[in-house]
């Protein structure tokens, strides 16, 4: 068990996990800041209002791009999955559907959060079953 929970990579459910459809980059920046333990790291105006946000070297970016958050989101691929569930449960982040999947033949821990702006995210762990 890892004693810091990490984002290990992020893909996104559409076209591109840099730049995830929001409204208003600064709430985006503040709410990932302190719930996700997210840190902005790049803030550009063109072509679209974006603003990038990493953790772990992992990088999510969010845009205004008139795209619908509530068809979009990321899976994340992290490490220590329950220390980051019980991380986000303490900053107040709903986390539903905690479950086993399994996928390819390998089994996974998961949960999933939908943010504020309607972005959904897969928070998913393999399972070492040696």
């Amino acid at each position: 068990m890892h004693n810091h929970p990490t984002f290990k990579a992020a893909f996104p459910y559409q076209n591109d996990v840099l730049a995830l459809p929001v409204t208003d980059l600064d709430n985006t920046s503040a709410w990932y800041s302190k719930n996700f333990g997210m840190v902005e790291v790049q803030r550009h105006d063109l072509p679209v209002q974006t603003v990038i946000l990493e953790r772990d070297r992992t990088r999510i970016g969010f845009a205004i791009n008139g795209g619908d958050a509530s068809q979009d989101g990321a899976a994340v691929l992290v490490s220590g999955i329950q220390k980051l569930k019980e991380e986000f449960e303490s900053n107040g982040v709903k986390v539903a559907n905690w479950r086993v999947d399994e996928r390819n033949g390998k089994k996974l821990q998961v949960f999933f959060v939908i943010a504020p702006d309607g972005l959904c995210y897969y928070f998913h762990e393999p399972i070492d079953e040696s």
